[in-house]
């Protein structure tokens, strides 16, 4: 007879480390002088968002004319790239609220990126609805504050209602839950600090935190909290996004599929994003035993599922055009096939259906670089499929006499490259100035390492 034992998972945190190492290498991150390569990333983003700032400010003192919009095709780039950043920051909650829900410890590396990708991705997202008013210096008004304009209100029933809500909610949600979860690393910085300024600036982060018992307990009990508040984001806020399009009456946009079909794209590119900016990271900071080849492999696995989801959706578009018989949404769906567009949509498919496949083979899963490559063709695939989404359903009209093609101006191209330089320089200040990773966390998992029933 076989001997049954029980076989011992390897541990989520390599190289034999105590809890005084731990802290060691998370904050010696701050302490020592930026690397040559920290500099370089820092200078390229900083260079996009420079970009980023005199395309928006021309385009805010001559108008959105600037853009390539004509008649036909009124939403385009910046809708795109709004729904993109979206999506990009939903794998942070998902990560940091739901993955601690279901007591996934495999999360307490990476949930720390994750919630800081999470807000700048957001902020990035903010920045669309608000420069395609017109009026930026109005966009208070969407706020429903009490005002002096009488019975003028806002259109709740305007997408653009439904967006400031939604991206206003996330935001606030997602940088409490992502500044409490940093309130005992903040304190261990505070006691680390050698000046007095540095010492003052972390103190008042912390809200003199003690550490104690108590301090602990009530820490704990709100962190839960906050993570039961976040989870029901992850579905609700692209759900919201997916209603600009699902509540139209545009063939190729109103269908019921777009909420959850939305939902597990933006997953899906969330977690493609987490991954590429993790793997930069864990080679550049040399913290390839905290982010190790599990926890790789884990995000590699959602991937998976989710861009199943995603390819799930796509047929299930082309089958429900089909079978409505509706000469108009087939007609939709084949223009996007075969239409001027066909190039972006077979990027998009190509991307999106075809990569994620590649996750099934260990060695791809196991082998960073393949996975690095692979994560920025996912990427580049989501936003091709809400450029594909937006404008091929809009360039052919109902009227033959009033379709026509879209070209993005300079101005809109600018803008995108300056959303990615936002981010990107927002990230690189947040790895360079506060613990990248959740030191208390990564303790609480030290020794770790999980039974699994086997043969042996």
């Amino acid at each position: 007879m076989a001997n049954h034992v029980e076989s011992i998972r390897e541990p989520l945190v390599h190289g034999n480390k105590n809890l005084k190492t731990i802290t060691n290498d998370v904050l010696g991150i701050m302490d020592k002088k930026p690397t040559r390569l920290w500099w370089i990333g820092f200078l390229l983003a900083l260079s996009a968002l420079t970009l980023g700032i005199v395309a928006v400010s021309y385009q805010i003192m001559t108008g959105i004319g600037t853009w390539g919009l004509n008649k036909t095709v009124g939403w385009a780039f910046d809708i795109t790239n709004f729904v993109f950043w979206v999506g990009i920051g939903h794998a942070g909650t998902l990560i940091s609220a739901i993955l601690f829900l279901f007591r996934q410890k495999w999360r307490t590396s990476i949930n720390r990126s994750a919630e800081a990708m999470t807000i700048f991705a957001v902020m990035c997202a903010g920045m669309f609805p608000i420069i395609h008013m017109g009026r930026p210096w109005m966009a208070y008004w969407m706020f429903p504050y009490p005002n002096t304009r009488g019975p003028l209100w806002i259109n709740f029933r305007s997408p653009l209602a439904w967006d400031v809500f939604a991206i206003s909610t996330y935001l606030i949600i997602s940088a409490v839950f992502w500044y409490i979860g940093m309130i005992p690393d903040l304190a261990t910085v505070r006691d680390r600090a050698k000046t007095r300024v540095k010492k003052a600036i972390f103190g008042f982060l912390s809200f003199g935190w003690s550490g104690s018992f108590k301090t602990w307990h009530r820490y704990e009990t709100v962190y839960g909290l906050l993570a039961g508040l976040a989870a029901p984001l992850v579905v609700s806020v692209h759900t919201i996004v997916s209603f600009d399009f699902a509540t139209s009456a545009i063939p190729g946009w109103h269908t019921t599929t777009f909420p959850p079909y939305f939902v597990a794209g933006a997953v899906f590119s969330g977690f493609a994003m987490v991954l590429t900016l993790l793997l930069i990271a864990r080679k550049t900071l040399r913290l390839e035993d905290y982010i190790t080849v599990k926890h790789i492999e884990n995000m590699t696995k959602v991937i998976i599922l989710t861009g199943g989801i995603v390819t799930l959706s796509y047929a299930t578009e082309f089958f429900m055009a089909w079978y409505s018989g509706n000469g108009y949404e087939q007609f939709v769906f084949l223009n996007r096939a075969m239409g001027p567009f066909a190039w972006a949509y077979w990027i998009m498919v190509g991307c999106n259906l075809i990569t994620p496949q590649f996750f099934w083979f260990k060695k791809i899963r196991t082998n960073m670089l393949m996975v690095f490559i692979l994560t920025i063709f996912i990427n580049i695939g989501m936003w091709f499929e809400r450029f594909v989404i937006i404008v091929t359903s809009l360039h052919r009209d109902f009227l033959p006499s009033s379709w026509a093609m879209y070209k993005p101006s300079y101005v809109e191209i600018a803008t995108l490259i300056g959303s990615f330089g936002l981010f990107f320089t927002l990230f690189m200040l947040f790895i360079r100035y506060m613990p990248i990773i959740s030191i208390g966390e990564v303790k609480s998992v030290l020794q770790f390492k999980g039974r699994s029933g086997g043969k042996k």
